[in-house]
């Protein structure tokens, strides 16, 4: 044999070093995947865990709220004023960027660029304030959700899960800050509502609406993940409990003219959001209005007791046992609830309290649907009505449909008629957009995006001036 011609055991020797090498960066690369995997439905369980002991808190609040106010009616014109002007006060002091739903926070934060600016919007230490808060508004009577405060929640805990693991040189580096924060918030929706395929909806339609996301197979997993966690841990038990009706003759009339209705109105309720109190006083007197965020909170609260009063209380907190009532075939004994939980919602928001507007939004459209039945002469199912009201009046103040028509499916164990939530909900998103042509929460979320630059310039300009004066 030629001296240079190569060996054969060589060769072989090469080819077995070429498959261990290539079985060795396997086995690593699918090692890195299962934990980026683990650290992701970490995070997951941390949003799920969170979001029940919100959800049992808020609970709470309401049954307290509850009791109070049925042994005397009268004491809701003293927790209402005062309670509203000290949340806004802790507000303004603790938690600024914990105000209102949380959503519109969140979909500002993901329209920025990692930073300053966009960590204050979904910052833990603020954020964390949101609980408590709504609480307190819960306790008061507000007519408020923990749904929208449980995104900016979620969107707070997974990016601070990521940071903090991106900092030790763990997987989950290759997670941009705005995956992360989309992950936690459709996870807190998904798991606030029982509502697993509506966190993933809502991800896509809303957060991802003008803002470049990158959805990564594992991101879905997370926000799945988060509802089925809660479900497991909860039974899969709907919200509203389980819709008992079905469809009825000419029932594409029927429900388009709930589309109509709810659109007209959810579209005016969307647009009044955005304005703000100072839509209710002329226009010298609107400054005055903007620099006495403490008074104007107190004077809403006595206008929130008054209505509850001549409502009977049903227009307190998120209107979920009057929603139930309607769900199951029963009428409310006062006339109107539709409209009356449309202004307290309106005047609960105005306030500037941490709160969402999903569940009372949802409570608003079942009394719409119920107004709708008494039109009508009760000539159909009242269920029917209602259903379609919840999903169309949702659609209408958020302009997301198929967001509002999963989540009622979700909650009230419809699934049979989620053509029927559908066509309901477009129909209304289209009416709506004619009274408010942008989205109510993209609306917000751009100022609370242009609040973060202007912060985040004048804290970078104070930092720039501090190091100045203290160079030699």
């Amino acid at each position: 044999m030629s001296e240079s011609s190569p060996s054969p055991l060589r060769g072989w020797s090469t080819h077995l070093r070429r498959i261990v090498r290539r079985k060795l960066h396997q086995a690593s690369r699918l090692s890195r995947k299962s934990v980026e995997l683990a650290l992701l439905l970490g995070g997951a369980a941390l949003v799920s865990l969170v979001s029940l002991g919100f959800a049992q808190l808020a609970d709470l609040a309401l049954k307290w709220n509850a009791a109070w106010i049925a042994r005397s009616a009268w004491l809701s014109f003293i927790l209402l004023p005062f309670g509203l002007a000290a949340i806004r006060w802790l507000t303004l002091r603790l938690a600024p960027n914990a105000s209102g739903s949380g959503i519109p926070q969140v979909i500002g934060a993901l329209s920025l660029p990692p930073g300053a600016g966009q960590y204050s919007l979904v910052s833990l230490r603020q954020t964390v304030w949101k609980i408590p808060l709504t609480f307190l508004g819960l306790l008061t009577g507000a007519s408020i959700g923990r749904e929208g405060p449980s995104v900016q929640v979620g969107a707070a805990l997974m990016l601070a899960w990521g940071r903090f693991w991106k900092n030790r040189r763990l997987p989950l580096r290759s997670f941009h800050n705005n995956e992360l924060i989309a992950a936690g918030a459709a996870g807190g929706l998904a798991a606030a509502f029982n509502a697993p395929l509506a966190g993933v909806i809502f991800a896509i339609e809303e957060l991802g609406r003008s803002t470049v996301l990158r959805w990564e197979r594992l991101v879905l997993i997370g926000v799945l993940a988060s509802g089925f966690m809660v479900v497991a841990l909860a039974g899969n038990n709907p919200y509203f409990g389980v819709f008992g009706g079905g469809t009825l003759t000419h029932m594409v009339g029927w429900v388009l003219l709930c589309g109509v209705v709810n659109g007209a109105v959810g579209g005016i309720f969307g647009r009044l959001l955005g304005k703000g109190p100072t839509v209710l006083v002329p226009a010298r007197w609107r400054s005055t209005v903007r620099s006495h965020p403490i008074a104007t909170a107190f004077v809403l609260g006595i206008a929130l007791a008054a209505l509850g009063l001549f409502m009977g209380g049903t227009t307190y907190g998120t209107g979920y046992g009057a929603a139930a009532q309607l769900l199951a075939g029963d009428p409310l004994e006062q006339h109107g609830f539709g409209l009356a939980k449309v202004a307290a919602t309106l005047a609960s928001y105005w306030a500037g309290i941490p709160g969402g507007i999903f569940t009372p939004a949802l409570t608003a459209g079942a009394g719409i649907g119920e107004s709708v039945w008494r039109l009508m002469d009760g000539a159909v199912d009242q269920r029917v009505l209602v259903l379609m009201s919840m999903a169309a009046f949702l659609a209408a103040a958020t302009q997301a449909p198929l967001t509002a028509s999963v989540v009622v499916m979700e909650m009230t164990g419809s699934q049979p008629m989620l053509f029927w939530l559908l066509l309901a909900s477009l129909s209304a998103s289209l009416v709506s957009r004619q009274f408010c042509p942008q989205a109510f929460y993209h609306l917000a979320g751009g100022r609370f995006r242009r609040q973060a630059i202007v912060e985040a310039g004048r804290a970078a300009k104070a930092s720039s001036t501090a190091k100045g004066a203290s160079a030699p």
